[in-house]
């Protein structure tokens, strides 16, 4: 380490071992009571020791409390803390302080190339609270991790995921840091870390539902979607800064992430928009407020706020503007060309004046280009002169940042900044535009006092100068358009918009404005005649149907591009109230085999469906059915099995079974089918013809089967048919189907019979519990007072019945053939020649033989009698035969 510049150290497991620190701690304990120099050389030799050995190293804690009782962890917390903030004390003592108490070197001036670069915390400007994580750099984290902690954390993940190291300099400030947690961990080793980040996005959708079941928590509901956009916004951001520029990982989390901000963005404006429209209706007309104050003198700002109040399409023009600058005052953060960056002086044109005054001394100047050789605001038009090169870019870097103030509706901020900047005179230009009023006009306030005026009372003649102002040629792009956007002049504020939102914001603003200058010049009463404004501010005035066909045929084919994007379609939709283009148009993109939408745009589209359907004002419900079953089906290909039961709910009935039945298809663990069981009866589903259409779908499926007579006693059991077999499972686990599951059980054991698939038959009837018929019978004794069962469940038990005696002779016969043929003893070969040992051994072989044979034909009379009577019990099953139904379906109460 170079001198001067001495590092304070910090003691952990990690930090390097110091000597000195070892004294300075066995130190502390001479306050206490408890310093005993011989131990304390002794462990400061023995620390040397293993430093000299490389040996593990062990904290300093650890050693001290080798002899000692153990203390607790807060204490030992406190320790820690102690000993930094003495060696911190200890630093400023002995000279320099280290690193990280220093503070930054300010630089007055600036240059053309510069560069942001981190500086200390303790700086006034502190470039990394506004950069966030830049591509060169990782957030800081505010665990109390050592140094080499962070490092080992960073490093483990670098390589594999494309991450930059983590910063050891300043921390974050406004909420930009980050932990390292085990979920992080667990995205980061992801393929693409955005898609697994974002998963969970469908389950809190549900949960918010949930959370807003009633129809007056519609608008809640609609708060809580873009909260909850809002943080998965705020999670992929953090993914995003954490990874190396162009790493192929996170390709796919750039493109959720732009999806889930344009969502967050319009579930704003639906909300907004929506409210308005919805309390519209609820109060009805104001003309009767409008005939009282007709006659009645008003301010600018009584005549604006009665129109604002009565006219529902200007007020919802005033709201699109607002939210679109909400949504750029959200982006603000991200901007990268802020002035503070760069400066902190609060004199204007520095270099400029700093040029002037070596001229006025007779000190060379670096240059002799000729500039301006006044300071007065009006200097460089009225002379036509530059201003010195670097206060020529900070002006226009100032400018530039004047007008994203003024687009995210921050006014107030833009006047801040200019009086930051020594440009109190620009701050006052932006102050013209409030509304003119006087409280005092009609009444002084209580016990007669003069309330203070509000406003401009030269409105008009600001504006037109402002209008005037956007018109010269001299000014910056963004001075022009500064004062454009406050005076209504849409052709000069376009040129300085460049997405798709600013030309939007744009044409509404200007539309606003019109009207209520308009209404504002009817309706005022003046003791002087108002400033005339230009022709062209009255020549067009817009609509919102003419905004959107203007800037879908704008010049910037940039605006042209987004203005096809699917969200701002949406947009468009939502601003125009067309619900039934805006179901059409969804519908088409859904309908399109072609392309299909990602998942995050269906799951917006249905829940948009499902918000019309509450306030009432969804058309055109064959469309929106359809745009409800393809979430569906997006919820089944990913795999979220807790979601589908809700959506499914939310389909016509004939619907639900369909769709809740091809979804239970592809559920084969046990424990899930009872799991999805239990959500459709939460969801208030039909589970007994949901069950029934499960088992009938899939016991048909596959192609029709031709019965072989020339084929083998015995078929093979299929994995088709194994499907068919554990179908039945859906069946029994609800007591009250147990008459369907009998009825299903009998079609499949048909199928396997004809089939000679006998053992696939018998498993079909062990998934009938035992005891299945009594059950059918207390059911039946539930439902309908009687034990008499309907035609139906009595010939499906009778069935069930005559498929057990089938397969009981089957296996019964079976197992006469196994053991008259395969079964009988061998009788044992007469030796020729024996000597007397073999012959003593063959009589006795030829007396367990006859024993044997004995046994053997008693087996196989009990093994005859048996399957006879099984037999007899097909041929002559009781009641009409074997396989006749006693009842006919439909006939009872008929003679």
């Amino acid at each position: 380490m170079a001198s001067g510049t001495r590092k304070s150290g910090r003691f952990s497991s990690e930090a390097p071992d110091n000597t000195i620190a070892d004294i300075w701690v066995y130190s502390q304990r001479q306050a206490a009571g408890q310093f005993d120099p011989e131990e304390m050389n002794r462990n400061i030799d023995r620390r040397r020791q293993l430093r000299n050995e490389g040996s593990n190293r062990q904290s300093f804690g650890t050693l001290l409390t080798e002899n000692q009782s153990p203390k607790t962890r807060s204490q030992q917390r406190s320790a820690n803390v102690n000993v930094q903030r003495s060696l911190q004390l200890l630093d400023e003592a002995v000279g320099t302080p280290g690193p990280l108490l220093r503070s930054a070197r300010k630089t007055p001036l600036k240059h053309s190339s510069y560069t942001p670069k981190p500086i200390p915390t303790s700086a006034k400007f502190d470039v990394s609270a506004t950069l966030g994580a830049t591509p060169g750099q990782s957030m800081m984290m505010e665990t109390p991790m050592s140094l080499s902690q962070v490092s080992r954390v960073g490093e483990s993940f670098n390589d594999s995921l494309g991450f930059t190291p983590l910063r050891t300099g300043a921390q974050e400030p406004h909420g930009m840091d980050e932990d390292i947690t085990t979920t992080n961990v667990a995205l980061l080793l992801e393929e693409d870390p955005g898609l697994a980040a974002s998963t969970g996005l469908f389950g809190d959708f549900l949960q918010a539902v949930k959370d807003h079941p009633a129809e007056p928590q519609v608008f809640d509901l609609i708060k809580s979607y873009t909260q909850v956009c809002s943080e998965q916004v705020v999670l992929l951001k953090k993914l995003i800064n954490r990874a190396t520029p162009g790493h192929s990982r996170f390709t796919k989390t750039i493109d959720v992430l732009n999806i889930l901000e344009q969502e967050k963005n319009t579930w704003a404006l639906v909300g907004s928009l929506f409210r308005d429209r919805l309390e519209t209706e609820v109060k009805g007309d104001q003309e009767d407020m409008i005939v009282d104050q007709l006659g009645k003198k008003m301010s600018e700002k009584e005549i604006v706020d009665r129109l604002y109040e009565t006219d529902h399409s200007l007020r919802q023009g005033q709201l699109v503007i607002d939210w679109l600058e909400q949504v750029a005052a959200g982006e603000l953060e991200n901007y990268y060309d802020k002035v503070e960056f760069f400066s902190d002086q609060s004199v204007t044109w520095e270099n400029t004046l700093h040029s002037l005054q070596q001229r006025a001394g007779a000190v060379p100047a670096g240059y002799n280009r000729p500039i301006v050789d006044k300071m007065d605001p009006d200097a460089p038009v009225r002379q036509k002169r530059p201003l010195a090169d670097l206060d020529q870019e900070d002006e226009g870097r100032l400018l530039k940042y004047i007008f994203v103030y003024i687009r995210a509706g921050q006014l107030d901020e833009a006047q801040r900044l200019c009086s930051k900047c020594g440009q109190a005179w620009r701050a006052a230009t932006l102050e013209g535009w409030r509304l003119y009023h006087d409280p005092n006009y009609h009444s002084l306030g209580p016990g007669g006092e003069v309330s203070a005026v509000e406003g401009n009372p030269y409105r008009d003649v600001w504006k037109a100068v402002c209008w005037r102002m956007a018109q010269e040629d001299r000014f910056n792009l963004y001075e022009k358009a500064t004062y454009a956007a406050l005076s209504g002049n849409l052709k000069e504020l376009l040129p300085a918009c460049e997405t798709w939102e600013d030309c939007l914001w744009a044409y509404f603003k200007c539309m606003v404005d019109a009207r209520v200058e308009q209404e504002i010049r009817v309706a005022t009463m003046t003791d002087r005649p108002l400033e005339q404004l230009p022709g062209a501010f009255w020549d067009k005035m817009l609509t919102p149907q003419a905004i959107f066909q203007e800037i879908q045929a704008s010049d910037n084919d940039e605006v042209r591009l987004e203005a096809n994007e699917k969200y701002h379609i949406i947009q468009k939709y939502v601003i125009l109230d067309d619900v039934p283009g805006l179901i059409e148009e969804m519908y088409s993109w859904l309908s399109n085999s072609g392309i299909k939408p990602p998942h995050h745009l269906i799951r917006f589209m249905a829940h948009l469906v499902l918000f019309l359907r509450t306030i009432g004002k969804t058309t055109k419900e064959e469309m929106c059915t359809f745009i409800l079953e393809s979430y569906v089906m997006s919820l089944i290909e990913e795999k979220h099995t807790t979601l589908v039961a809700h959506y499914v709910s939310t389909l016509p009935q004939d619907l639900q079974l369909e769709w809740y039945a091809r979804f239970l298809q592809g559920i084969e663990d046990r424990e899930a089918r009872q799991q999805c069981l239990a959500l459709a009866e939460e969801a208030g589903l039909d589970i007994p013809n949901i069950t029934k259409l499960v088992v009938e779908k899939i016991r048909t499926k596959g192609p029709d089967f031709k019965i072989d007579r020339d084929a083998a006693l015995e078929a093979a059991t299929t994995e088709e048919d194994h499907q068919k077999i554990e179908a039945i499972d859906w069946l029994v686990f609800d007591p009250s189907q147990r008459a369907e599951a009998v009825r299903q059980a009998n079609a499949v054991m048909r199928t396997f019979i004809a089939l000679k698939k006998h053992a696939a038959a018998r498993e079909v009837f062990s998934k009938i519990p035992p005891g299945s018929i009594d059950i059918i019978y207390r059911n039946c004794q539930m439902q309908h007072g009687t034990t008499e069962l309907p035609a139906e469940d009595d010939n499906a038990i009778r069935e069930y019945l005559c498929h057990k005696a089938y397969l009981d002779a089957h296996d019964s016969f079976n197992d006469w053939f196994e053991h008259y043929h395969n079964a009988k003893p061998s009788k044992p070969d007469v030796p020729q020649k024996a000597s007397f040992t073999e012959r003593v051994a063959f009589e006795h072989r030829e007396k367990q033989y006859e024993a044997d044979m004995d046994r053997w034909r008693r087996s196989l009379e009990l093994q005859t009698k048996t399957t006879v009577e099984r037999i007899y019990n097909v041929l002559l099953f009781v009641d009409g035969g074997w396989m006749a139904d006693q009842r006919q379906v439909g006939m009872e109460g008929k003679d």
